[in-house]
């Protein structure tokens, strides 16, 4: 199988919703943002990042619940069991799958972004951005460990 061609599925916390990716992903790492610690109720986010057309509902898009906090951030849930699934990120074309809803992707992490506002600090020797890449709009500023 190519890598082009390679599909993981992931499903909600029921079962309800499943997903599909394939492909790929653009990316992993961990977000330290406000907003991601306090959607995940956790002191940091583990994220996949995929090109969006990578990315289907294959069950139960009619149990998807969409949250709108900003323009570049879609969130979407299970409406049944209120298990996250993934935020759509319109303005990079990107769609962060969370890494616990595809337990079949390896998640190889390579960058923490929004490392400013960390409530747990991490020393894996991973870049830390001060806010995003450069290339997704951030200033692309590094932070120490």
């Amino acid at each position: 199988m190519t890598t082009e061609n390679r599909m993981h599925t992931g499903r909600c916390f029921c079962g309800a919703v499943e997903i599909a990716v394939s492909g790929e992903p653009a990316g992993m790492g961990y977000c330290h943002c406000e907003s991601c610690r306090s959607w995940s109720a956790g002191p940091v986010n583990a994220f996949t990042l995929w090109p969006s057309d990578a990315v289907r509902i294959t069950k139960g898009a009619d149990k998807v619940g969409t949250y709108r906090k900003s323009e570049n951030s879609l969130r979407q849930w299970c409406k049944t069991c209120g298990g996250h699934l993934m935020t759509e990120h319109p303005g990079w074309n990107l769609v962060d799958v969370y890494a616990a809803t595809i337990p079949g992707v390896p998640f190889r992490p390579s960058v923490h972004v929004n490392y400013q506002d960390t409530v747990l600090p991490m020393k894996d020797r991973l870049p830390k951005q001060r806010d995003f890449p450069a290339e997704l709009g951030g200033t692309g500023e590094l932070m120490r460990e």
